[in-house]
């Protein structure tokens, strides 16, 4: 499954980054291949992992931003067993090893604030080794120059992108793939 997914990020790389669950029928209706699901609740995400998963698109839970599922190993063990979604988003390094152990996708999610930030998170990836990274923000292709250069995981930028322009510096500095919220990006590549 990992080579498929890396696949789909090259082949694909604007990924649809959704905040309202009613936009996932937006999304859908998009030439996108991936979905970062950044809201839900325990009781409403199953229906659109599903949905999305019918439509042949690859769908990824922002655990962190999951309500009601415990952000810990048991947390991580329920989403994949039950709601399974192709893999999982987290700031949460601890999370990352236990999407890896149970068999979907880990994405570590990166803030970069300062260029201690930067030192910080090439540490931790290295240390934890996620199947793929998610810078934010991700209109800093300098950063994103440097990270692909620093760490060998795929790079997905992210946050603050809001023109085809900015989506294509991106990609240009490195990145496989660029998140965003925006609905008219998504036709972008």
């Amino acid at each position: 499954m990992l080579k498929e997914i890396l696949a789909d990020l090259k082949a694909y790389p604007v990924i649809a980054a959704i905040r309202d669950i009613e936009a996932v029928d937006v999304a859908l209706s998009k030439p996108v291949r991936c979905i970062f699901m950044l809201t839900g609740n325990i009781l409403d995400i199953k229906y659109p992992v599903t949905h999305i998963k019918k439509a042949r698109k690859r769908v990824f839970l922002h655990v962190d931003l999951l309500e009601g599922i415990g952000k810990d190993a048991a947390g991580v063990k329920y989403i994949a067993e039950e709601i399974k979604p192709d893999g999982i988003i987290t700031t949460r390094s601890n999370l990352i090893s236990s999407a890896k152990s149970e068999g979907i996708f880990a994405i570590q999610r990166v803030f970069f604030l300062d260029s201690q930030a930067v030192d910080t998170a090439v540490r931790t990836i290295r240390q934890v080794d996620p199947d793929a990274v998610e810078i934010l923000p991700g209109v800093i292709p300098k950063i994103i120059k440097r990270m692909y250069e620093k760490v060998h995981h795929p790079l997905i930028a992210g946050g603050l992108i809001e023109e085809k322009k900015e989506v294509s510096e991106a990609l240009e500095a490195g990145a496989w793939a660029v998140s965003v919220s925006k609905d008219d990006l998504w036709n972008a590549f």
